[in-house]
C-alpha cells in the first residue's frame, strides 16, 4: 500500500459586522456564524480594554464556552510599531486556522468600511493565502444615524459623501459645498473646527452629531453649536443635510 499524504483544512477567517451597537441590529448570518464558530476574535486598543465589539456580541452568545482572542491594536501612526503588532495578530489568528478551525472577527459596523478588518484581510492574503477570508456585512454607525435622527441621507439624483473628519479647514468646506448630504466620521477631535465651518457656510442648523449610536451610551446632540470644547468619544459622526 502506498504512503498517503494527509493535508489539514485550513480554517476560514469571518470578518463579522455586528452593527453599531444595539445587539437587535446584528444580521441573522453574522449571528449564525458566532454560534457556530469555535473561536471569536475581537479588537482592542491595548491589553486589557474593553472591546465595544466583544460587547455587543456578549449579550447573546456563551463566551464561556468559545476560545477568546483579543487582539490588539495600538492607536499610533509609528510604522515600526504598527508592523511589528499586525504581523503578531496575523500570526496569532493563523495559528487557529491552521488546524482547521474557523475564526470569527467581530467588528462594530461594516467590516469593509473604515474598519481594523481591511487590513486583515490584505495581510492574511498576503501572507498566508490559502486561507479563504469571508467578509459578513453589518449595519453601519452612518446607517443607523440616519434612521435615528429621521434624516433621509440621499433621495433621487442627490449625492452623499462619507469623509473622514480632519483639521484640514479647506476639505471639510469643500465636502459640504458639493455635496447634498455629508457623514464625517471620527469628528471628535476636530469639532470646533467643524462648528466653524458650519457657520461659515450657514449650515450649523443642517447638522447634528452621534455618539455610540444604538448602543447604551448613545448620546445625540441636535444643538451642535453647543458643542464647542467638548470631548465627545471616539466613537462620534456628524451628519449634515442641506
Amino acid at each position: 500500500m502506498s504512503d498517503s499524504i494527509v493535508t489539514a483544512k485550513i480554517g476560514t477567517l469571518y470578518g463579522l459586522g455586528v452593527g453599531p451597537g444595539d445587539p437587535e441590529l446584528i444580521t441573522v448570518k453574522a449571528y449564525r456564524i458566532i454560534r457556530d464558530t469555535p473561536v471569536i476574535a475581537y479588537p482592542r486598543k491595548r491589553m486589557g480594554d474593553k472591546s465595544y465589539a466583544l460587547a455587543i456580541v456578549e449579550t447573546f452568545i456563551d463566551t464561556s464556552r468559545k476560545e477568546m482572542v483579543g487582539l490588539t491594536f495600538p492607536m499610533t501612526r509609528d510604522a515600526e510599531t504598527l508592523a511589528r503588532e499586525w504581523n503578531k495578530t496575523i500570526a496569532t489568528v493563523y495559528e487557529y486556522l491552521k488546524t482547521g478551525r474557523d475564526v470569527a472577527f467581530v467588528t462594530e459596523g461594516d467590516p469593509m468600511l473604515y474598519s481594523t478588518f481591511i487590513h486583515m484581510k490584505r495581510l492574511m492574503e498576503s501572507l498566508h493565502p490559502e486561507v479563504r477570508v469571508e467578509s459578513v456585512p453589518g449595519i453601519s454607525s452612518i446607517n443607523a444615524s440616519a434612521s435615528r435622527l429621521g434624516i433621509p441621507l440621499a433621495d433621487g439624483d442627490e449625492i452623499v459623501a462619507i469623509v473622514p473628519a480632519t483639521d484640514d479647514r479647506e476639505q471639510m468646506r469643500k465636502a459640504l459645498i458639493e455635496h447634498d448630504a455629508v457623514i464625517f466620521i471620527k469628528v471628535a477631535k476636530v469639532i470646533d473646527l467643524m462648528i466653524d465651518v458650519l457657520f461659515e457656510l450657514d449650515l450649523i442648523s443642517k447638522a447634528a452629531v452621534v455618539h455610540k449610536v444604538t448602543g447604551q451610551e448613545e448620546r445625540i446632540y441636535t444643538d451642535v453649536a453647543s458643542l464647542r470644547g467638548s470631548d465627545l468619544g471616539y466613537l462620534t459622526l456628524m451628519v449634515v443635510r442641506k
